[in-house]
């Protein structure tokens, strides 16, 4: 968790510096007043980019030629990043140069519920991959290297096709590749019978008029599931060459939690769609914590952009409820003031943002 945060020429925020909870964060304040600022900030921190724009000179403070935040871990262990006009970005860690992003988000695992977290469903299969994946980074410590000696080997003969090599010469890469592909599909699937215990336990207790539903796993391997991966490669290989890239495999996998075997993006309300999202970020987060050894300290940030968002007031205590619950430190924004009053018992700290000042 951060237990202290600073913020320099960062958009609307010049200047800024608190003291988090490490539970519940609440952030209030009107449009534009730097709420959603400040929880780029953290995005930026702990995964080195932002979830508002590619382009990280955007950020900085118009007028200004460098962003800066800066932030201590228990132990008091700083971690800070640095983006400038001219030298670009530089991120360290404990006083040392992070050189891979991998171990910035080892240290500071986050899931990001923007405003609008619909995307889940409108995205595509890229985006669903990406949120299964995030929980096996943390709980299976061999599945990054066959993630990243898979996505080498799909390079490797993704460029064997575009270079039009005989056959010999591309499936010369097939049985590491099927190697590989099997066995994330294999962690991939157990991850998913995980999450759906934790994901219905959560759902309903934030969405109790689903209560009673049935909620089933539907998982697309990325190819036929009557034969092997390497059998797969095979088959293709004619298309493939006519493609110029390999198009079965893990990279094409999709997955999706089904309720009484219907699709959620057609069934559900744009609320509860949200609260969906929701339950699924806090059921990553109660796995990732027990893989950790269940210690009640926070195991990862989550950050929720405007709570209010296409949720009444009756859900989104049911939501601050549940996170009291969770092991994260959530930082979490919204507009309605009058939230702050019904949350005293709930929320560990509440912040007021205006003019990209923050009070607590």
């Amino acid at each position: 968790m951060l237990t202290q945060l600073s913020i320099s020429n960062l958009r609307n925020i010049t200047e800024l510096n608190f003291i988090p909870s490490c539970g519940i964060n609440l952030i209030i304040g009107d449009n534009g007043s730097g709420k959603t600022t400040l929880l780029e900030a953290i995005h930026l921190l702990a995964l080195g980019r932002s979830f508002r724009t590619r382009a990280l000179k955007n950020v900085v403070q118009f007028s200004q030629q460098r962003s800066l935040v800066l932030a201590k871990m228990p132990n008091d262990i700083p971690i800070g990043l640095e983006y400038s006009l001219s030298s670009g970005l530089k991120i360290r860690l404990n006083s040392a140069p992070v050189n891979k992003l991998s171990e910035l988000v080892t240290h500071l695992p986050l899931q990001f519920i923007p405003a609008n977290c619909h995307h889940i469903f409108e995205q595509g299969p890229r985006y669903r991959r990406q949120l299964l994946d995030w929980g096996l980074f943390h709980v299976e410590h061999q599945f990054n290297y066959h993630w990243q000696s898979y996505k080498k080997i799909v390079q490797q003969r993704n460029s064997a096709l575009r270079q039009r090599k005989n056959n010999d010469e591309i499936r010369l890469w097939d049985h590491q590749y099927a190697l590989h592909g099997e066995t994330i599909t294999n962690y991939r699937v157990s991850y998913l019978a995980q999450l759906l215990q934790e994901f219905t336990n959560v759902f309903t207790r934030l969405c109790p008029e689903l209560k009673g539903s049935e909620f089933t796993t539907k998982y697309k391997n990325g190819w036929t599931k009557a034969s092997s991966l390497q059998q797969a490669l095979i088959d293709s290989l004619e298309r493939d060459k006519q493609l110029l890239y390999t198009k079965c495999g893990s990279h094409a996998a999709d997955w999706i939690i089904k309720i009484n075997d219907g699709d959620p993006a057609e069934i559900l309300s744009r609320g509860q769609q949200k609260l969906y999202f929701i339950a699924l970020s806090l059921a990553q987060t109660n796995i990732t914590n027990k893989a950790g050894g269940g210690s009640d300290k926070s195991s990862s940030l989550l950050l929720i952009d405007d709570l209010s968002s296409e949720l009444d007031v009756h859900h989104q205590l049911l939501v601050l409820k549940e996170l009291s619950r969770s092991p994260a430190q959530c930082f979490i924004t919204t507009t309605d003031f009058s939230l702050s009053e019904r949350i005293k018992e709930i929320a560990h700290k509440v912040f007021h943002v205006k003019h990209g000042q923050l009070v607590e």
